[in-house]
């Protein structure tokens, strides 16, 4: 395992990781197949769902040409609803803001709608970047979105850990020579989160200060 002793910034997803997002995104798919006239099969949603949505798309059988719609579709049935905080997320993230560790949101997430969640949970003034869906050209696992965040701060992989509920995350994280830190979602893809092995493991991202105690004095 890579040492936690150099850590002095914390990155994190955000679907599944900081909001609880999943059922609210299964209905958006769901509403966005039917207004599409295409089957949308639960099943294969589940073993198939990836925060890389055409990943999904693809498996889910829906013809290429009908991507940028069903993206439109599920942006415009989301926005008609709010997604709940994760219990415990926020005193999570002031607890390791206070403990001197610098803060990042990494997510395949549009922009305005990070933004405005954030804004709304109190929580956008305890991050100092994020990096979503329009800043990268490369989706999950690629390691881009990280490499943006570690440039954006300054920062050396060795002094960053990474923390998402999706297998991608964790590879991305591994790719990016990242610490990992998986976390238990509600999302389908989490069920497949331990079988990439992340460097730490949590229950709930209320766990976290148990592993992130506080950024080292010569740091």
């Amino acid at each position: 395992m890579k040492s936690h002793t150099t850590i002095t910034t914390l990155l994190f997803d955000w679907d599944g990781t900081i909001v609880d997002s999943a059922q609210l995104g299964l209905n958006a798919y769901q509403k966005a197949f039917a207004e599409l006239d295409f089957v949308f099969s639960q099943e294969l949603y589940e073993v198939s769902y990836s925060p890389n949505w055409y990943l999904t798309y693809e498996a889910l059988g829906l013809p290429k040409e009908k991507w940028a719609q069903a993206d439109d579709l599920w942006r415009l049935h989301y926005d008609n609803e709010t997604p709940a905080i994760i219990e415990g997320a926020a005193e999570a993230l002031i607890s390791v803001r206070d403990k001197g560790y610098r803060l990042g949101v990494v997510t395949s997430g549009n922009d305005d709608r990070v933004h405005r969640e954030a804004k709304q949970f109190g929580l956008e003034d305890l991050f100092e970047v994020f990096v979503c869906h329009e800043d990268i050209t490369r989706r999950k696992p690629d390691p881009e979105g990280l490499l943006i965040a570690l440039a954006r701060l300054k920062k050396q992989p060795e002094e960053c850990a990474y923390v998402g509920d999706a297998p991608e995350d964790i590879e991305m994280g591994r790719q990016a020579n990242i610490l990992t830190v998986g976390v238990r979602s509600n999302y389908p893809s989490s069920a497949r989160l331990l079988s990439l092995a992340p460097d730490i493991y949590l229950e709930s991202l209320a766990e976290l200060s148990n592993y992130f105690t506080g950024v080292a004095q010569f740091e």
